[in-house]
């Protein structure tokens, strides 16, 4: 169990010192104000984008696909029963604005399972194989984020466009190229030039995010962001009992370990910035979000290599 936490530890620690490195170029003004922008649009529009595009690829094939269908299904699951979950507990924060209740909801449904989940899957697991098998099983999370998630961290007054525009979104799109390529053998047959330079771009996706995170919480007081006791009980719930409930329900469905670990890896991950910069761009209170990404981001370093660890020793007695 301590090798697995140790093993599990030194991925984390690099990206936590990415996210320290974005606190102090923020704090110390070493970049300039619209850098956050600048970082959020670079993850978009092209480093996570080239993370599935380069995944799915070299990796889906029919066959792959084929055999690997259930983890698609048990994601459904999971992120069906996270909803629900999150809606229930939402109402126990006893917070009387609706939207600041939705904030809440969000951040017990959906974990930083993209920019983190992304990061930490091929180093602690082995290989981008698993990365491929865990983007199949984030993909009804996106789809969720998109349809549901984003929409209730949109104030009514400024819901526009369809259902439809919000799935035809850039990290999506690239996911589903990269699989037509894959599923018809396209993908084995590109230049290694246009190979070699997708790789490279998704090296930079795990580091660009946590300094991206980093540079966006250095943007509050610190005092503010910790002196909310909410924050701390929606962390707690966020990286601990929520992802073991949630891997404890697929269990008894049926689920086998592959699954549980990219449920684990999936929901454990700390809170992810959509709910700082959506408040933010329209007019709310960033700082709920803001505090929470904070504390479950430091609080991750330790948190994943424990739930990680304790996760392969309970595989090993049942």
């Amino acid at each position: 169990m301590l090798q697995t936490f140790i093993a599990t530890l030194d991925p984390l620690l690099m990206l936590f010192l990415c996210l320290l490195l974005g606190f102090i170029l923020k704090k110390y003004n070493i970049l300039p104000e619209n850098a956050g922008t600048v970082l959020s649009r670079l993850e978009t529009y092209l480093l996570v984008p080239a993370v599935s595009f380069a995944t799915f690829t070299q990796y889906c094939t029919p066959a792959s696909l084929s055999e690997n269908a259930p983890i698609v299904l048990y994601a459904c699951l999971a992120i069906t029963l996270a909803v629900i979950i999150a809606i229930c507990l939402s109402y126990a924060f006893r917070v009387k604005d609706d939207y600041k209740r939705n904030i809440y909801r969000y951040a017990l449904t959906f974990g930083n399972y993209g920019f983190v989940g992304n990061a930490i899957v091929p180093m602690i697991l082995g290989g981008d194989e698993f990365l491929y098998k865990y983007l199949l099983f984030t993909l009804p999370l996106s789809f969720v984020t998109y349809l549901w998630g984003i929409t209730i961290l949109t104030p009514k007054e400024h819901r526009r466009g369809s259902i439809f525009k919000q799935i035809l979104n850039v990290p999506l799109v690239t996911l589903f190229i990269g699989a037509i390529l894959g599923l018809t053998g396209i993908g084995q047959k590109l230049p290694a030039f246009a190979v070699n330079t997708v790789d490279s771009l998704k090296n930079c996706m795990g580091p660009i995010a946590m300094i991206l995170c980093g540079f966006v919480i250095a943007s509050y007081p610190f005092k503010s962001l910790l002196s909310n006791v909410r924050v701390y009980i929606a962390t707690l719930l966020r990286l601990f009992i929520l992802p073991a409930v949630i891997m404890l329900v697929l269990y008894a469905f049926g689920a086998r370990e592959n699954v549980l670990v990219y449920a684990l890896f999936a929901f454990a991950t700390p809170l992810g910035m959509n709910t700082v910069v959506y408040p933010a761009a329209f007019g709310g209170d960033p700082k709920t979000g803001a505090g929470m990404a904070l504390i479950s981001h430091t609080l991750c370093v330790v948190s994943i290599p424990i739930m990680y660890a304790l996760f392969q020793l309970v595989m090993k007695f049942i």
